[in-house]
């Protein structure tokens, strides 16, 4: 997709972009450059200094995509503090521009391979659409949905990634997390068939997701697609890991009551009737406990359900009665990376959903009650309130991922990488599982661990993950405080913000200047406000020796000496010695030009 035009009508605003608050991602001339002469993946970098409001614009398209998404899958399932149809969310009024890719398959011999979308709502009024270039239309949502038009008008997905503690941006992807794992638990308890992936496009993959990225990847692709993860960090070949899946959980007797709509098991009873009719439930005659076997939607069917398939790839596997736990192993070598590829359709992404459903379902602790107050929350501390399960009570979890590495001996274990080897892998092994769809992604900050030189070639190694040519074409933004990412961008996909100190609304322009190739003192100083190229300690050094300088009676030589003792070199440093040298008053900031 490409984005066009954003505009918050919300009365309200949108956390600080006010009522009003308009953005053009691109002019209809850069828009047709692009389109005339594809240059290649390229984000959108939005920069500028803390609390300047970057995180805002994602979270704004967050929200409104979130809005979308619920709407779309009520007509399947939704739980019901969601049904409602009145219900409505902020920002509650925006107009949102952008173009889609129509897929192939919708296209015929001379239709275009683009089609413009408008989407809008105002104040309690439903959500309209307005598609042109194709069959030129303007409806309501419902109609929209209900024609099947959802896989042409809307992203195949959206993603959203945080390396901080961003919640505002994560918590429309945290509730239809919950939504996903409702749409399986209801599935289970009224024994329908469920489809092994998520139905809900909205995706939020933080590092509780690391492991299932990686091993996808190195799973599924090829040398050519992993010299990414080659160049940086150097990761060689996937040896070995372990998925342990625990297959039941125990329940009360209310719990069982509301999992069966009151269709369950009294205890000590025998006879046939009074026995739930659900597979899913399992009763102890001699215990009275109940278990419910969470994994029943996913077992069965030895052709198409996650647990046969995954057993299918194993090297071995073995059930724990004693703890009711199914544990597989791999030692993988080309024979399981065959095996994967035959059972998940060959595609890396068929693998990361079916264990996206997995991982889900670590969530079955939480209450409904408390699951009713997320879904319509707008809390900063969402998070907090969710339980954190101890491995041993998790339905999936992941052991002993060991792989090998260029200049370590021995196969070592994913743990054992650094933050910023960590966040390297997640981010571009996120872009390689949905390299083939037409996505929108949105990374808050997702370099904040890298050194120097990976935060220099970071944008090199987006482009290499995500080609942006043939059917697929994605959309990204990233929020930074790295010069770096600017100075491997043209400006009109740089995005510089501003936040009023009056009344806190946030602006955006594109730099004045060619930020392609532009040096990092250039950035620094326009961007964030930084006009120094030393730091503040050192500078605050250099003003001490400059004012003795300018005190007079200083001996020259012995003043330059003491300036190459206390301070390493700099533009600052040159500048004031050659002053000192030629008897000027030095110009303070003069480094600065």
């Amino acid at each position: 997709m490409k984005l066009l035009r954003l505009k918050i009508t919300d009365s309200a605003g949108f956390r600080s972009l006010p009522c009003g608050f308009e953005h053009h991602f691109r002019t209809e001339w850069s828009l047709q450059d692009e389109l005339a002469q594809p240059d290649g993946f390229a984000p959108f970098v939005c920069a500028g200094p803390n609390g300047s409001g970057k995180s805002n614009l994602l979270e704004a398209l967050a929200a409104i995509f979130f809005q979308l998404e619920i709407l779309r899958v009520r007509r399947s399932f939704l739980p019901d503090v969601l049904q409602n149809a009145d219900q409505d969310f902020s920002p509650v009024a925006f107009e949102l521009d952008y173009l889609i890719r129509i897929p192939s398959e919708y296209r015929g011999p001379n239709s275009p391979e683009w089609a413009k979308v408008g989407v809008w709502k105002n104040p309690g009024e439903s959500v309209r659409f307005q598609w042109e270039n194709q069959s030129d239309f303007d409806t309501n949502v419902y109609e929209v949905f209900k024609g099947g038009h959802a896989d042409i008008l809307l992203p195949q997905y959206v993603l959203g990634y945080s390396s901080g503690e961003n919640e505002i941006l994560s918590l429309p992807f945290f509730k239809l997390r919950f939504v996903q794992f409702d749409e399986y638990w209801t599935a289970l308890a009224k024994q329908l068939p469920y489809p092994g992936r998520p139905d809900a496009r909205l995706a939020y993959l933080d590092s509780g997701f690391s492991q299932a990225i990686l091993l996808c990847n190195l799973l599924f692709q090829d040398e050519t697609t992993l010299q990414p993860f080659r160049e940086d960090v150097g990761i060689e070949a996937l040896k070995e890991f372990r998925i342990i899946l625990r297959r039941s959980i125990p329940l009360t007797r209310q719990q069982a009551e509301a999992f069966t709509a009151g269709d369950y098991v009294q205890p000590g009873y025998t006879q046939p009737g009074y026995f739930a009719d659900n597979a899913a439930i399992n009763l102890d005659p001699e215990t009275g406990d109940y278990r419910l076997k969470l994994l029943h939607g996913l077992e069965g069917d030895e052709r198409t359900s996650i647990i046969e398939k995954l057993k299918r790839c194993a090297t071995l596997h073995f059930h724990d009665e004693a703890t009711d736990t199914l544990i597989l192993d791999y030692w993988v070598n080309e024979r399981t990376k065959d095996a994967f590829r035959d059972n998940f359709d060959d595609s890396a992404l068929s693998l990361f959903q079916a264990l996206q459903v997995l991982l889900t379902l670590n969530l079955y602790s939480v209450s409904d009650a408390l699951k009713s107050d997320l879904y319509t929350s707008t809390s900063y501390y969402v998070g907090e309130t969710v339980p954190t399960l101890a491995s041993d009570q998790r339905i999936m979890r992941f052991k002993f991922v060991r792989f090998t590495k260029q200049g370590v001996a021995r196969p070592m274990m994913l743990k054992e990488l650094s933050d910023g080897e960590h966040q390297l892998l997640h981010s571009l092994g996120l872009c390689l599982l949905f390299r083939d769809t037409n996505s929108l992604f949105l990374l808050d900050e997702p370099e904040t661990h890298f050194n120097p030189d990976w935060r220099a070639s970071f944008i090199t190694r987006l482009r290499q993950c995500l080609p942006g040519k043939g059917e697929f074409a994605q959309e990204m933004l990233i929020t930074t405080h790295t010069p770096f990412l600017i100075s491997d961008s043209k400006p009109d996909k740089v995005l510089v913000f501003a936040q009023d100190k009056t009344n806190g609304a946030v602006s955006i322009r594109h730099p004045d200047y060619n930020t392609l190739g532009a040096s990092i003192n250039k950035i620094t100083m326009n961007t964030f406000g930084k006009r120094e190229t030393i730091g503040g300690h050192a500078q605050a050094l250099l003003e001490a020796l400059r004012a003795r300088f300018e005190q007079g009676g200083q001996d020259k030589e012995a003043l330059i000496t003491e300036i190459h003792q206390q301070l390493g070199d700099s533009v600052e440093k040159v500048l004031l010695i050659k002053a000192i040298l030629d008897g000027d008053q030095p110009v303070k900031g003069e480094a600065q030009g």
